[in-house]
């Protein structure tokens, strides 16, 4: 077992965690463990124990069971990040946030120069940060498709399209449909978030 000392709380990063109802998993099964849990964010968790010891292996091993994985190391920490920002703006932000700088709001929700993090994500998962970010924006344009409750405009413009064409196109391009084709064969065409880019 691997167990060792530490401060007083570590703080996890894990992979796959991208909605509420992951973190109330992460969150339950910490603590069935036996761990404070400090805080719980997309993608991370922090958390102390009464003894300052904590055994990776059995968190490993439960968050894999629920489908999550620790990461280890610095870059693929780095790259969860993007990931989780992008994902954060997409799917969980207002509309105001979608009519921003895309790289310079990563920039700063992960602390390093864009052009760094930019070079290092399209290496490690072979598509750019900017494909990322379409993949994700489509994902959230079915999403809104199968509710049904916006009009393609008002999804458009939710989503930071200069247009419904440009969205029509973007959507057309990715999915081979049209969003109002999409719209008819809904769900079963849908990905989940962490699977997108598969």
């Amino acid at each position: 077992m691997s167990k060792f000392k530490e401060m007083a709380s570590i703080k996890l990063y894990i992979k796959n965690m991208v909605c509420d109802r992951c973190k109330r998993v992460v969150a339950e099964e910490l603590t069935n463990l036996g761990y404070t849990v400090i805080s719980v964010g997309l993608g991370e968790a922090e958390i102390s124990s009464p003894d300052n010891t904590f055994d990776m292996e059995i968190i490993k091993q439960v968050m894999e069971a629920n489908g999550f994985d620790i990461l280890d190391d610095r870059k693929t920490k780095l790259i969860e990040q993007v990931k989780l920002a992008v994902i954060e703006l997409i799917h969980q932000q207002g509309t105001a946030d979608l009519h921003i700088n895309v790289s310079d709001y990563i920039a700063q929700k992960v602390g390093l120069d864009y052009n760094y993090i930019s070079s290092l994500f399209s290496a490690f998962e072979g598509i750019t940060i900017e494909k990322y970010l379409i993949l994700q924006r489509v994902e959230r344009v079915k999403e809104l498709l199968v509710y049904n409750e916006l009009s393609l405009k008002e999804i458009a413009y939710e989503l930071g399209y200069s247009s419904v064409a440009h969205l029509s196109n973007q959507f057309k391009k990715v999915t081979g449909l049209t969003p109002g084709h999409f719209r008819q064969v809904k769900e079963t065409k849908r990905k989940t978030i962490d699977k997108v880019q598969e």
